[in-house]
Formats: C-alpha cells, structure tokens, sequence
C-alpha cells in the first residue's frame, strides 16, 4: 500500500531525502545517490517528499533503524504533506518533524499552507548544532507566560479597585463606639456577598439614632427657651432729652455712642442688660415724630428746671401719649431732671396714679413724694452739659501724693454761705494749702483752659469742697468721687419743697445717705480748719486707702443704681407670672 502524491512541479530531490538517503561510504550524502528517479512510483512509498519525490518504504525503515527512530513515527512524519492535520501519537500534528542531525534530535516545524511550495532549507542545515528543547518545553514556556499576563492583569484590576477605595469611594461615618465592646457578640464571622460584615452595625445604627433624638430635643428645647426668652424680654428705647441723659446711659449705664462727636446732631447707642434690650437716641435732630420708634416701651429723659424746660417736656409728654392711644407703645417712664427746689408738681397729671399714662418717674433732687413704688429718686450726677468725662481710676490717682489739702473752684452767691467759705479760707491762711478760683457770675459753659483747670484741682486736691447752691446736692460731688478727691459737704437744707419722704428721713442728699456714701458732712463751714488740721496729719497711705475706698463705693453706686433701675422697669414692663 502506498499513498500517490501530485508530482511535484520542480525536478531534483528534496532536502529531506539528500538528508535521510544513506551513501555506500556512510557518508552524510550517500542518500542522494540511492534517491529514485523523478515521477518513479514502487510498492511500499508511504509518501512523497514536499517537492513530489516519493520515499521507498524499505529504504525509508533502514533509515529509520540506522537512525535509530521507530518507523511508525518516522512515517507519520513523511507523511506530512499529504495530511498536515492528522495525528501522530507523540509527535503532535502531521506537518511537524523531528530529524535526528548527528546522532541528536532536531525540529523543523514547518506548517504547510495549501496551495503553497515549501522552500527548501539551506544546505547549511545539515550541520547546525544541536536543537533547542522539545515540544514540551515550548508549552511550558507558553503556559508561564500565559499564567504571568493572567496575574499582571489581575494585579493591575486589584491596584484599580484599591485606588477607587481609598480615593474615590464615598465614606460613611460611623457613630462613636462605647468603651465595652466585649457584650457585642462574636467577631470571627466573615464577610457576607460583596459588604463588609460590621459586628457592631446594629448598635451604631442606635446609637446614632438615640444621639439625632437627643439632638432634636435638646433643639426643640432650645428654640422653647428662646421663644419664653423673646416673650419675657423687654426692648426699651431712651429718648435722651436732658443732659442728665448721658450721665445715665455713660456713666451708670457705661454705654457707648456713635459718633463720638459730642457735637453731633444725633448720637446713638445700644446695649443688653439683664432681661432688656436697651436702645439710647439723642442729639438736636431728636425732635417729635421725626424718628423712628422701635421699641414698645420708652424712657423718656426730660428737663423740668425751668418754665421753658417745663415747656418743652410736656410736648413730648403729648407725643408719647400719642403714641400711647395709637397703640404704638405700651409703657412709658420718666427720668426727670427736677426743680432744684423741688418744685415739680406739673409732671403729677401726667403719672398713671393720678389718670395719666406714666407709669414710672425717677427725679433728682429730696422729692418728697418718693415713694419707691412708681417714684423714686435719682442721682443729679455729673455736668455732661460741660462734657464731663467717664473718668477711669488709674494707679497714680490712687497712690501719688496730693499738692493741695483742698479745693474750690466755683460761683460765690452774695449772702450765701460760700461767702462764709471764703472768708474762713482766708483767716488762718488755708486759703494757701487749697486751690481755690471763685469766681462772682455762674457760667453754664466753660473754657478749655478752665474746664482743665477744675479737672487737676480735683485730681490734686485730697479734699473738695461742697458749699450748698440753690439746692444741696451739686455736680461737684459726683465729679469729686470720680477723681478720688473725697467731698466736704454742707448738710443743711435749701430753701424750697424739698425734704424727707415717706421712705427716707435723713435729708438733704437722702440717697446718698442711704447708700452709705464716705463724706465728711459739716453743718457749718466754722468746722472747717479742724478738719483741714486733721488732714495734714494724715500719712500718704492713710489717704490712699481713703481715696480706694470711696473709689470703690463710687463704682459700686453707680453700678446698684444700673441694677435698680433695670429691675424696676422689668418689674413695671414685663407681664407678672401669677398663678
């Protein structure tokens, strides 16, 4: 049996043949000479070289032996070109050939594509060395490789998800974690799917909704607290129309105004105390209806000295109860600068005791219809008509020693006791310990250089003398105790209404009395040279711890008269919790 191939197109043997042909003398080429001639078909060709020359199938198993290969192999080798596709056990697909060159193995894969001749390998073949490894070999190295392409896309997937992680992927916060984690259950499960298994999920979850509970109640009870507070609070405006004004709103009240040009035509300030919002408007261009009012209820400060004084505040009495029917303001109090002689019975129709709509009055002076109850007395204060300033205690006001003994720098009234005053000054020479300036007319404003003048004698002076005026309680004193240069009072009663009241029995200066205030009180000035004897016998530290503590008493008055005055509003203003 034998298998006829198509003859080949071109003459002479193949590579393969001159290869396997054995010569007589052994040689490499002996197979040339023992090769068929071109077209020749015998008994026993199991095949045909790719050029179309057949191989004998004795010759081709004397090869096969001389080479020391098994004939069937060799067979499905030469047979290669007839079915490149069949299989040969061990050798793989037909069309694949191993030679033995040298007594070695050699592979010359060659697939043949149909159609197509097969070159013929260089005559040089016959002599290379040994081949490289078997099919086998060749696998392996094609399985590595495709098992290192397998993990370099894995790990490159891998470093993908991870970047996503960490950079990319939205994060949830978890709700802290109480110190005990040991009532929390097993920790050795694992993950469930795709999510990442939390042993402590289901106690965040309530943890955190227990800690938004908490959160919405504590707000809810904020927001009521802050209702109740806008409720119970009081928003108070003061009408500034009196110099006695700013004594309350900067000085006791320590407030601040915008623009800090005394001569401005409007000046304003703000500031919260207590359960009250208090705003303070003043200047010239603070005139009725010409302003607007922003509060419910109003303080208005007022002048009541004189008959044109008295003019004026009752034109803003009528404004206010204007406002008042039109139910643009509910309440309504009166800070009043009053008569020196106490002479104030025109503001009484206009107090809610008597029909009117006033519910509160604070007057300066010994009113003796003070009753603490919806009239009371205030303080006359400092001159800020003279823009006397907030004085701040330093450390020299306090311990540096003091040029003079005493002071006077004011008006002398014919036939008054400033007369008297001067004249005891000028007997035994202590008109020379003092700094003394009298002068014969009263000049409501100052110059610079004597408003400067009057600022150092108190700052220089241990003592400041206080002669009665038209009523006893002057400016002087309260100016005296912001330098701490310690009063020396007159404490007789002036001609006049004033006197004690139902509250107080101590008049003139009832107040400060009450209120414990550290003057020397003389009833005739004939007292005054021991006293001014006294004085120069006292050390330097006796009288710095003089000045600290009227100093002290000072800030404390004016800071009690703020509190009084905020607690007798709220207590007036705001509704009364009954039941």
């Amino acid at each position: 049996m034998h298998i006829q191939q198509p003859e080949a197109a071109h003459t002479g043997t193949t590579y393969i043949e001159r290869l396997w042909k054995p010569s007589a003398g052994g040689g490499e080429n002996a197979a040339e000479a023992a090769a068929p001639s071109r077209g020749q078909e015998t008994p026993g060709t199991i095949g045909t070289s790719h050029t179309g020359t057949t191989v004998e199938g004795d010759e081709a198993g004397t090869r096969d032996s001389a080479l020391g290969a098994e004939p069937l192999r060799d067979k499905c080798l030469l047979a290669f070109s007839v079915r490149p596709q069949r299989q040969c056990p061990g050798r793989g697909l037909l069309g694949q050939r191993q030679v033995m060159v040298g007594g070695a193995p050699s592979l010359f894969t060659r697939e043949r594509s149909p159609g197509l001749q097969a070159e013929a390998p260089p005559a040089s073949a016959s002599r290379r060395s040994p081949p490289g490894p078997p099919p086998a070999a060749g696998g392996m190295r094609g399985a590595r490789k495709r098992l290192c392409s397998a993990l370099i896309v894995a790990y490159g997937l891998f470093s993908l998800y991870a970047a996503y992680t960490v950079f990319l992927r939205p994060r949830r916060t978890a709700a802290p974690r109480p110190p005990h984690r040991d009532r929390r259950g097993p920790r050795d499960h694992v993950a469930v799917g795709n999510e990442e298994w939390n042993p402590w999920e289901g106690e965040e979850k309530s943890e955190l909704l227990a800690s938004q509970q908490r959160y919405e109640a504590n707000l809810k009870m904020i927001k009521n607290a802050r209702s109740h507070l806008e409720q119970t609070s009081l928003r108070v405006q003061i009408w500034g129309k009196a110099a006695i004004g700013l004594y309350l709103w900067q000085h006791i009240f320590g407030g601040h105004l915008q623009p800090d040009d005394v001569s401005a035509q409007w000046r304003e300030g703000s500031q919260k105390a207590g359960k009250t919002y208090f705003s303070f408007i003043t200047g010239p261009s603070v005139v009725p209806g010409y302003f607007s009012v922003e509060a419910e209820n109003v303080v208005l400060v007022l002048n009541g000295r004189e008959k044109a004084k008295i003019t004026y505040a009752t034109q803003w009495l009528h404004y206010a109860q204007t406002l008042i029917q039109t139910h643009k303001i509910q309440h309504v109090a009166v800070v009043l600068l009053g008569n020196e002689q106490c002479s104030n019975e025109w503001i009484q129709p206009y107090l809610k005791r008597h029909g009117g709509f006033v519910n509160l009055l604070f007057v300066t002076y010994d009113y003796a219809l003070v009753n603490e109850e919806d009239i009371f007395q205030w303080p006359l204060g400092v001159a800020t008509y003279r823009n006397f300033p907030v004085v701040e205690p330093s450390w020299s006001m306090l311990h540096d020693p003091r040029s003079h003994l005493c002071n006077f720098l004011g008006t002398v009234y014919k036939n008054s006791s400033r007369e008297t005053l001067m004249e005891i000054l000028k007997q035994d020479g202590l008109d020379k310990l003092c700094w003394i300036a009298a002068r014969e007319q009263w000049q409501p404003q100052e110059t610079n250089e004597s408003f400067k003048n009057y600022q150092d004698a108190l700052l220089q002076s241990d003592l400041t003398l206080c002669p009665v005026g038209i009523n006893t309680e002057c400016y002087r004193i309260y100016e005296a105790c912001s330098y701490g240069s310690l009063p020396v009072i007159e404490d007789v009663m002036t001609p006049g209404d004033c006197g004690n009241s139902s509250m107080y029995h101590s008049a003139p200066l009832q107040l400060l009395k009450t209120m414990g205030a550290p003057f020397i009180f003389i009833k005739n000035w004939k007292e005054l040279p021991a006293v001014l004897e006294k004085e120069k016998k006292m050390s330097l530290q006796e009288k710095i711890q003089r000045r600290k503590k009227l100093m002290e008493w000072y800030q404390n008055f004016k800071a009690w008269m703020r509190q009084k005055f905020i607690n007798t509003l709220e207590n007036s203003f705001l509704p009364s919790d009954k039941g």
